[in-house]
């Protein structure tokens, strides 16, 4: 399967799995899971046909670990729009943790925090350099330190995903450390 192949069946599996299910008749279940050999058919169905193998390979050979397999059945890791409960437990996080944004989102950002926007938490970084490249894909990279440490204290409520990506509902301006400029 060559990159480009791979690159269309992630971003078709993200869309559907992570946004828009109904498109192409699934419905996951409250966990986010369907049926692989659903899956499959639903995309033959409507006009991106793909294998097992390829699905397969698309899920070993992200980085990212976007997605989960277990008992033939995927999901996405995080990043859903729809309504799903991934079933993460609460955990301490990190005295620090990063986000990786660009320069205009900063203003909005100074004013109102990190929001979730259209997904269902704020994804956080565990290391400058995972941030940094989140911020990269928008522009040139500004990466914000979190002291998810005194919000932790503070009675918000953290998870993880299996892909290491870090949760929480919102993170208030005042727990962020942006730069002067940019």
């Amino acid at each position: 399967m060559d990159a480009r192949r791979t690159v269309k069946v992630s971003k078709y599996l993200s869309r559907h799995l992570r946004h828009q299910p109904e498109r192409i008749g699934l419905t996951p279940d409250p966990g986010g899971w369907v049926e692989i050999a659903t899956l499959i058919d639903a995309a033959a169905a409507h006009g991106f046909p793909f294998t097992r193998e390829e699905l397969d390979h698309v899920v070993a050979a992200n980085d990212k670990r976007r997605f989960a397999v277990e008992d033939g059945r995927i999901r996405a890791s995080q990043g859903h729009s729809i309504e799903v409960d991934l079933g993460l437990p609460p955990v301490v996080p990190p005295p620090y943790l990063y986000h990786g944004t660009v320069a205009r989102h900063l203003e909005a950002i100074r004013a109102e925090g990190l929001r979730p926007m259209n997904r269902h938490a704020v994804h956080l970084s565990a290391d400058r350099e995972t941030a940094t490249r989140v911020g990269a894909r928008r522009g040139r990279p500004v990466v914000l330190s979190v002291d998810s440490g005194a919000m932790h204290r503070d009675g918000h409520v953290f998870h993880i995903s299996a892909n290491g990506v870090w949760l929480t509902a919102t993170v208030p301006a005042r727990y962020l450390r942006l730069p002067d400029r940019h």
